[in-house]
């Protein structure tokens, strides 16, 4: 099945603390959201997924942020199970196509789309969606490229995700609404349990 199937909503979550990883990813699981995007963005990303890979079992953890041939080696290693960048150039997209992880490329334009479409790739990451044109640009881009689908990420929140949803082409979104920063500091997971509930019911 596709990366894009599994789930309405992929949270993506900045961890500061990978002691938060493992309880995060069992509130998002319980919630009903089983695939996880951890973002590079802090030193304890890598372990944050290593934990989840290995002590939560029926999420899909993968890695966000993915910039570099490092970034994928790593990631991999730390046992990701998907790979997500912010944008495509030509020697990314050659080490993520060697890198043996399924991955999500980013892209923001027509002619970033169609340069990873010629490759074969279709399924990709649309960022940041809504500075990059929202939800009208990605309608606009179903008619001359109805056989590419997204994953949008940036600035969906969970009262616009819905019409995000509602296009041909978009198999799910990515968002950061999951896990509020202040949820995370404080613990509290049934708060982002039920943050991920009313997500996974966007999609029956």
């Amino acid at each position: 099945m596709s990366l894009l199937d599994l789930a309405p909503v992929i949270p993506v979550v900045v961890i500061d603390d990978a002691a938060t990883a493992v309880p995060l990813a069992r509130a998002l699981v319980a919630g009903g959201l089983p695939v996880i995007e951890v973002t590079l963005r802090t030193p304890a990303a890598r372990e944050a997924i290593a934990r989840i890979a290995a002590e939560v079992p029926e999420a899909t953890v993968g890695a966000g942020t993915v910039r570099t041939a490092e970034d994928i080696a790593a990631s991999a290693a730390a046992g990701a199970k998907f790979l997500v960048s912010p944008g495509t150039t030509p020697s990314l997209v050659e080490a993520l196509e060697a890198g043996g992880v399924p991955y999500l490329p980013g892209a923001a334009t027509v002619s970033e789309v169609m340069a990873l479409a010629e490759r074969g790739i279709k399924e990709l990451k649309f960022f940041p969606a809504e500075a990059a044109g929202g939800v009208p640009y990605l309608k606009s881009l179903s008619g001359p490229l109805p056989d590419v689908r997204f994953c949008p990420t940036g600035g969906i929140r969970a009262t616009t995700a819905a019409d995000y949803l509602a296009l041909p082409n978009v198999g799910c979104v990515g968002g950061t609404w999951l896990t509020p920063a202040d949820a995370l500091e404080s613990g509290d997971w049934p708060r982002i349990e039920k943050l991920a509930a009313e997500a996974a019911a966007l999609r029956p």
